[in-house]
């Protein structure tokens, strides 16, 4: 059973710190792969999704946009989800909640886990108003995750430097989202 992790990157934000933290995650993922046969990483920049502007709901899924048919196919070729997610205002990014209401059923059934990252509270409320907005579309978020509090200590030349904490935290994440992801699997 082939199963893919996607690595995403929620914060969409010229000068954004998700992006090191997310290439730093996503290389860690790919060489010690927990269980998955593939790791990739998809930028919501890249994406580019507009505001919501499907004329149908997402439970239809009669999608008139070509940017919601690329993004369903991605979401729906993935096995399990790490979101790389900053907090803006006590919430989760605009961005990551777009991206996710663009969506039905392409998420359920699936695990997700979090690198959060910020000030001294590291994201840890963005994730919070993350898993609410999730489990609702039947995503199970996984308690592990890797917390990045002052994450601009952490940054040197534009080069997110992990810690053991870190890097044990990744591991122990993806260990648990390849489990759920495999028990998961025949849901779908």
């Amino acid at each position: 059973m082939s199963m893919k992790l996607n690595v995403v990157i929620c914060s969409t934000r010229p000068g954004r710190n998700g992006k090191p933290v997310a290439d730093w995650f996503f290389a860690h993922a790919a060489a010690n792969k927990g269980g998955f046969d593939e790791v990739v990483l998809t930028d919501l920049a890249e994406v580019n999704l507009p505001l919501l502007d499907e004329p149908n709901h997402p439970r239809m899924k009669k999608y008139t946009q070509e940017h919601t048919k690329r993004w369903s196919a991605i979401v729906e070729g993935s096995d399990a989800f790490v979101f790389v997610i900053p907090e803006y205002n006590f919430t989760a990014p605009p961005a990551f909640v777009n991206a996710v209401d663009y969506l039905y059923s392409e998420w359920g059934y699936k695990p997700a886990g979090f690198v959060s990252y910020g000030g001294i509270s590291g994201g840890l409320r963005s994730v919070q108003t993350a898993k609410t907005m999730l489990t609702t579309l039947k995503v199970m978020p996984v308690p592990e995750q890797v917390v990045i509090p002052m994450v601009f200590g952490h940054l040197k030349d534009g080069v997110f430097e992990a810690e053991k904490p870190h890097l044990d935290s990744a591991d122990a994440m993806v260990a648990e989202l390849a489990k759920w992801a495999a028990a998961l699997k025949p849901l779908r």
